[in-house]
């Protein structure tokens, strides 16, 4: 079994929820007492998002180059970036260790191929929606990639950054998530992208007529694939 290095904080929540799949992916896998092997940096997510805020992307691929250098340091065979936003300093940081580090996009882009889905959804946090970096790379796979009206950016970053990182989930907030998803079906989305992972704790896919590609699904599947190869 191969050692998987796992960047998180960012929010712990959900770095919460990829240990959790990758140790019960492993022991479904595999049964008896075993458990993934996994070296888990975690960075503070206040300091990142306050450079997120300031522009500072240079500052953020300095924080992520060196937990990325310490999980590498500590033996992890490959690497996951644990939040769709961060993915924003992929390059910087997948320069800076000599081990893999698994693109979340390029996942995705690969699942809906898989699927047959040529027009997805997708939403998320206001940084990965404004700044089309993620979008655009499952774009270059041939997919069309929906976006919400602008309109609803700050509403869906308040929803994760002021509720779900601390698991508050209500009724509201949940009924203006379905509300943009409408949107974006109706607009032709076959499925949506859950670009927030925290999204997971609001809508389930029973919620949906069409299907729901969560970020911590995905990731956490490939790299079970990748540590039991």
């Amino acid at each position: 079994m191969q050692t998987i290095g796992l960047i998180g904080g960012l929010s712990w929540e959900s770095s919460a929820a990829y240990y959790e799949g990758l140790n019960k992916g492993v022991q479904q896998r595999l049964g008896g007492l075993t458990s993934a092997k996994i070296v888990l940096v975690s960075v503070d997510l206040a300091e990142v998002t306050a450079l997120q805020h300031a522009d500072d992307w240079d500052a953020v691929a300095a924080i992520l180059v060196e937990a990325a250098r310490g999980a590498e340091r500590a033996g992890a065979d490959f690497l996951l970036l644990a939040s769709t936003t961060i993915h924003r300093v992929y390059d910087q940081v997948a320069a800076a260790v000599s081990i893999p580090v698994v693109h979340l996009a390029d996942l995705m882009a690969q699942r809906l191929q898989q699927a047959g889905i040529g027009t997805v959804g997708f939403i998320g946090t206001k940084f990965t929606m404004e700044d089309t970096f993620f979008a655009e790379r499952i774009a270059e796979a041939g997919i069309d990639v929906n976006l919400p009206d602008p309109i609803h950016l700050d509403t869906l970053d308040s929803i994760v950054y002021d509720e779900l990182v601390f698991r508050t989930v209500t009724a509201s907030s949940r009924k203006r998530v379905l509300t943009i998803i409408d949107e974006l079906t109706d607009a032709g989305a076959e499925g949506v992208i859950f670009g927030a992972s925290e999204l997971s704790l609001l809508i389930r896919p029973t919620d949906l007529d069409v299907p729901i590609l969560d970020v911590i699904t995905v990731h956490v599947e490939d790299a079970l694939d990748r540590a039991l190869a």
